[in-house]
């Protein structure tokens, strides 16, 4: 996971404005592109042989509900069908004999997860997700992927949950981190549960104590700050974030906290 994007460079569908100060960047998630190997990249047009293939055949009798099922988060986390159970045999099996390991075709289909979510295609990307999580439990991938396209789906609780499994297999894992921080932070806009915000905080604490140069992390300090009402010490982030990197700098949220308190070292009138 060396290569990370701005998600909304992924033209990330933007929750409705709750409030003039906006986390606005769901930062960073992993797609795995650039690192990707030849042999995984060469595989992309094989994909659904996993999928559409033998396995299916076990399957030909799955209903509109099964559909919906392998779109859920983790498959929705509920009891098996007899059916489900024999698919799922036959997918592993498929993949054991076409890759050298399940935790490389769990990357395989966590890549194309990440695929189907720069093309918008959400509900593609949660089944390769769900399938990547099938191969491989400890794939943080997987997790954060589902975080992801719940989060583009507005459904914030999910995206919350399925980013805190990710941390359970990546506890040290700081953008990932600050992903869930920032969602946590949309939901406290929306709901006002300050649990959100503390937890978010939280986050966001350890974070920046793993990684002293994670401007970002600063920056949603210092809107949870802001949030709280201690300007002096949203102040004090932004300008941990601006020395850092400058353009990790909400311009938006930079006015809305001169509007509330002037900046006491004066750089920002």
């Amino acid at each position: 996971m060396l290569v990370r994007k701005n998600l909304l460079q992924w033209s990330l569908v933007v929750l409705p404005l709750l409030s003039a100060a906006q986390p606005t960047q769901l930062i960073t998630s992993a797609r795995p592109n650039a690192d990707r190997s030849a042999d995984s990249a060469g595989r992309s047009a094989s994909e659904h042989q996993f999928i559409d293939g033998k396995a299916t055949e076990s399957a030909a009798d799955a209903t509109e509900s099964q559909e919906a099922i392998n779109i859920l988060p983790l498959f929705g986390e509920r009891a098996k069908t007899a059916a489900q159970v024999d698919y799922e045999v036959h997918f592993l099996n498929d993949c054991d004999q076409n890759f050298t390991s399940r935790e490389e075709a769990s990357k395989f289909f966590a890549d194309r997860g990440w695929d189907y979510i720069t093309d918008g295609q959400l509900d593609t990307a949660a089944y390769r997700f769900n399938l990547a999580w099938l191969l491989n439990h400890n794939n943080v991938d997987a997790y954060w992927g589902l975080g992801v396209v719940c989060y583009q789906k507005e459904k914030l609780p999910d995206a919350i949950r399925m980013l805190k499994r990710g941390l359970t297999v990546a506890d040290s894992n700081v953008v990932l981190m600050t992903d869930l921080a920032t969602v946590q932070i949309k939901h406290y806009q929306a709901k006002q549960q300050k649990d959100d915000l503390s937890e978010a905080e939280q986050h966001l604490l350890k974070a920046v104590a793993i990684s002293p140069r994670s401007a970002d992390s600063y920056q949603k300090l210092s809107l949870v700050n802001y949030m709280k009402g201690d300007y002096n010490k949203a102040w004090d982030y932004l300008h941990q974030a601006r020395s850092l990197d400058l353009s990790a700098i909400d311009l938006t949220f930079l006015n809305d906290l001169l509007a509330r308190h002037p900046d006491p070292k004066g750089v920002f009138k």
